[in-house]
């Protein structure tokens, strides 16, 4: 063979499309999904919904694994260090962004230590309340905060968490005196905020929707800049006096750095396919959340510009956990 057809071999080669990893058997064992909160909590219905459906859809199971503890980074470390196989994967929220600028050392580069594989969801939280508090509306419930400094109490999924900088830009802005509480999931705070050991806190739509219509808890408002369809009576921050008050969290769905792109790109393609199914959007609606899909190169962008942006909320509020 002259060196002239080998050059020719080889351009052709390099220019024809690789086979795909997945193509070839990719999944061929159960997927470990890690949720880094405790069970019960908002990431973790978003995950067992995606989770079934992904069985079914890509023939393995996926199996869920709730790995909580210091504002998610215990769960997602251990993502971080697990093989890039696509085999291993993890459920993050806009705390994945918040922690490295409240925490004085992170075990991970919350960017180069991961492959994104698409965006998922956006939610509002809602500040609720128990009933005991008597407040009737968000000017109230600052009024009572104000006269009585850190007797009212609102409760996180931990520290470092959306819902602790929630909260605290709350404070901020408003000068209303809470005392945060931080718990080991949002399950455990909806729970004692239920029973009134806590008086408040920033939940997630799902926590809001189990207590709210029955009347264990009260919406005093949203945190988006518009209403949400699934509490439609409930005020935004903004319509309730804090003006430029807007915040939502939104999850997303990683795999360790230097996972295959031909693997990504099969996850992405399942997951906008069984996100999209009309029974997968209600299951979703049903639980607070709004699908919003993205490719792994739109998200990498946007968790950038996250982390700019929430990194700037905590230095205003001086959130700081050592």
């Amino acid at each position: 063979m002259t060196s002239v057809a080998a050059s020719f071999i080889a351009v052709a080669l390099l220019a024809a499309p690789v086979a795909p990893l997945w193509a070839q058997g990719y999944p061929s064992k159960p997927i470990k999904l890690v949720v880094p909160f405790a069970p019960g909590g908002f990431t973790d219905v978003v995950a067992r919904i995606l989770g079934q459906k992904l069985s079914t859809s890509m023939g393995q199971p996926f199996v869920i694994e709730n790995k909580a503890g210091a504002g998610s980074i215990i769960g997602t470390d251990f993502v971080a260090k697990a093989a890039p196989d696509g085999y291993t994967l993890v459920m993050v929220s806009t705390t994945h962004v918040i922690s490295p600028w409240i925490y004085k050392s992170m075990p991970y580069d919350p960017i180069k230590n991961f492959t994104v594989v698409t965006k998922l969801v956006d939610s509002p939280y809602v500040l609720l309340v128990n009933p005991k508090v008597q407040a009737r509306n968000v000017q109230e419930f600052i009024a009572l905060a104000k006269a009585a400094p850190d007797s009212i109490r609102y409760a996180s999924s931990g520290n470092g968490s959306s819902q602790h900088l929630m909260g605290g830009l709350f404070v901020s802005m408003t000068g209303a005196k809470l005392q945060h509480v931080p718990y080991k999931g949002s399950g455990a705070a909806a729970t004692d905020l239920v029973a009134g050991v806590v008086e408040s806190s920033f939940a997630g739509v799902p926590n809001a929707l189990a207590q709210v219509p029955q009347g264990r808890l009260k919406a005093l408002a949203v945190t988006t800049a518009k209403r949400i369809p699934q509490l439609p009576d409930v005020p935004t921050l903004q319509e309730a006096g804090v003006p430029g008050y807007e915040a939502s969290v939104w999850l997303a769905l990683l795999a360790p750095a230097g996972t295959p792109q031909d693997i990504v790109a099969r996850l992405n393609v399942e997951i906008a396919k069984v996100m999209n199914l009309p029974e997968t959007k209600k299951a979703l609606y049903d639980a607070g959340v709004e699908v919003s899909l993205s490719t792994p190169e739109a998200m990498s962008a946007y968790m950038v510009q996250e982390l700019d942006r929430w990194g700037k909320v905590v230095k205003d509020t001086g959130i700081r956990i050592e």
